[in-house]
């Protein structure tokens, strides 16, 4: 997934989240969720990322919801 895929979509996986905006592999991605530096939410037993509220924290904008140029 390129950065900009994951800021069209909701939510993105945990480790997608870790490698595309901090370069992280999966066991530090999930250690900076179980610590709140990346947020998350929990859907059933699954951990996402929102993506606005990590992008807006970057200072990115999220594109959902929008047409690809």
């Amino acid at each position: 997934m390129t950065l900009d895929e994951a800021l069209s979509r909701p939510t993105i996986p945990v480790p997608v989240a870790g490698r595309l905006f901090f370069g992280l592999a999966r066991g530090a991605a999930y250690d900076a969720a179980r610590s709140g530096d990346i947020p998350t939410i929990r859907i059933g037993r699954r951990l996402v990322v929102p993506v606005v509220p990590l992008a807006e924290k970057l200072g990115l904008r999220a594109t959902i919801g929008k047409a690809a140029a």
